[in-house]
């Protein structure tokens, strides 16, 4: 069994291995080096620190019984040495020793070790634009940086601000500033819609909508080429399409993998930068580990190697890889991709692959749409939720999960249902359409919406019915003169009414009236129905097709997910 284990890097599996070695095997010598102040800590909370809900930089480096985690800490209760603003310089492979330097004095030494962990991380994704080094330019990574930008906000130094990238960072960031210090941010993103990877472009742009509604402005397909500058403190930024005036920047897009180390040793390296490990989060040398956000590991929907940095996925690899240097034989399965992010209204969560990323692993994908509420709908408190199924329309095994709505913690437990067959299994759309969830009236519904999105999906596959997302929905409506759609609105007449008051191209014919107005439907134009969750335009869709129409789609979502994508028809 090893007898010095050492450990580069201090964030989150770095500390998490360590403590998991000393538990297995305490006679061992452990040390974690860090280059940094400050280690172990929450760094998926510092957003929330800038907004003010977390108080204190020690409430994301401290225990759960508030005691902070800090290189005393360590020692004494854990008996792992750490030495912070300590920097690992390069690896001797064949005499397995390290080489570092403290940054304080400048004393570089060699430390030998029988395991070595490299926990190195990633660096923020920052382009190489003219001014990126101005006063008041941050990335979201460090608790210094958290400690500057909130004192400034608070001390009212900043009223405009520009987030580059519109990811989990980015959006969380926008949040922060706008709806804690009253900021006007301004969000740019490459891509051609938020969350690009995560989310489908609907529900994205329900993120999207979600941001405006709250004075955040949006701006995807864009790229950043200059950040302004007076006096050295950043005063604009400068895209493809305009300039935008702030006091703050803010570099939220995309982390690269710290494998410099890793590479300089003549370690395996992939292409995208990242240090491929095999089950036991080996390297390609058998007495060096990697993990967090340096490596690379499968995922399992697809086979290949992927990448996602995830404090989540750090901890969980941690505990693996602590087990392994001790002389264990732990395994970590990969990944299937499971995240949650809050923003002003809703909250958004998936698992797993979206079309488009499914797509580019040479699956037939498609993705079925769901609104519903969340509970009984005879119980009072309930909200509207709204689940996306990606699933393979060769075999019908189900690919992804992704969702939106105003109660986060009721679409988590969804998604994670999911997530968990996703882990473990190739689940089919029945295996989700029979999935085994708690139900009470102040919990679910009976007929719960994680199984109503797979029955919804069993039909499309089926070809029940053809659907159409709420936005693309929007698209024929706009087009209409030019496409010649007749549109049913099949809610209850008061509200479709109000729209065909205004619109006379919009047909308002409840779902009960349809078969006895059967003679007002067109049988040589298209139909598109809509509802308000897309539950009784289905019903429609069946009573059309027995009376002989067929050419009809359904808005998936109806004016639910229209409403929440910020889109209306009058």
């Amino acid at each position: 069994m090893p007898k010095n284990i050492l450990i580069v890097g201090g964030v989150a599996l770095g500390p998490k291995a360590a403590c998991r070695c000393k538990r297995l095997a305490p006679d061992a010598a452990v040390t974690v080096i860090d280059e940094n102040r400050y280690i172990s800590y929450g760094g998926c909370g510092i957003p929330y620190y800038v907004s003010g809900e977390v108080n204190s930089l020690d409430d994301l480096r401290a225990t759960p019984y508030h005691t902070v985690r800090d290189p005393e800490f360590f020692r004494t209760m854990k008996d792992v040495t750490v030495r912070t603003q300590t920097r690992a310089l390069s690896i001797d492979r064949a005499a397995k020793k390290l080489l570092v330097r403290d940054l304080v004095s400048g004393q570089e030494e060699n430390l030998p070790y029988d395991k070595l962990l490299l926990a190195t991380g990633a660096r923020p994704r920052i382009p190489p634009v003219e001014g990126r080094d101005l006063e008041g330019v941050f990335s979201l990574t460090r608790l210094e940086a958290a400690e500057t930008i909130r004192t400034a906000c608070r001390n009212g130094a900043v009223s405009k601000a520009v987030i580059v990238g519109g990811g989990f960072i980015g959006l969380e960031a926008a949040v922060a500033l706008a709806d804690m210090w009253g900021v006007k941010v301004s969000v740019v993103e490459m891509a051609d819609h938020l969350l690009p990877g995560a989310l489908s472009p609907d529900l994205a742009r329900m993120a999207g909508h979600d941001c405006q509604s709250h004075g955040v402005d949006v701006f995807t397909s864009e790229k950043v080429v200059r950040i302004l500058g007076k006096d050295g403190a950043v005063c604009g930024v400068t895209t493809e399409k305009r300039k935008l005036l702030c006091e703050l920047v803010i570099f939220a897009a995309g982390f690269i993998p710290n494998s410099d180390l890793a590479r300089e040793a003549g370690l395996k390296v992939t292409s995208f930068g990242a240090v491929p490990v095999d089950e036991h989060m080996r390297t390609s040398d058998a007495d060096i580990y990697a993990g967090g956000d340096c490596a690379s590991i499968k995922n399992i929907i697809t086979g290949q190697d992927g990448y996602l940095p995830l404090g989540s996925m750090a901890n969980r690899q941690g505990r693996v890889i602590g087990t392994n240097l001790v002389g264990g034989s732990a395994t970590f399965p990969g990944y299937v991709g499971t995240w949650a992010v809050k923003l002003f209204d809703l909250s958004f969560c998936g698992a797993g692959l979206t079309v488009e990323s499914a797509k580019k692993a040479a699956f037939d994908a498609i993705g079925v749409s769901v609104e519903q509420l969340d509970r009984a709908h005879f119980y009072p408190e309930k909200s509207m939720m709204g689940l996306s199924l990606v699933v393979d329309r060769k075999d019908g095994r189900v690919l992804g999960i992704q969702g939106a709505g105003p109660d986060g913690d009721t679409l988590k437990a969804r998604v994670d249902a999911v997530a968990g067959l996703l882990q473990y299994a190739k689940p089919s759309v029945a295996d989700i359409s029979n999935l085994e969830v708690g139900y009470a009236p102040p919990f679910a519904a009976a007929m719960d919406i994680v199984n109503a999105v797979a029955n919804v999906t069993e039909n499309v596959l089926a070809g029940r019915f053809q659907p159409v997302t709420a936005d693309a929905f929007m698209d024929m409506w706009i087009n209409r003169t030019k496409n010649g759609v007749f549109f049913i609105d099949a809610r209850p007449a008061a509200a479709g009414k109000a729209v065909e008051a205004k619109q006379p191209d919009w047909h308002s014919i409840p779902l009960e009236e349809i078969g006895a107005r059967i003679a007002e439907v067109p049988k040589d134009k298209p139909v598109a129905l809509i509802c308000n969750t897309g539950l009784r335009a289905y019903d429609g869709v069946l009573v059309l097709a027995r009376n002989g129409v067929k050419n009809v789609v359904n808005a998936m979502g109806g004016m639910q997910a229209l409403k929440k994508m910020g889109l209306n028809p009058v």
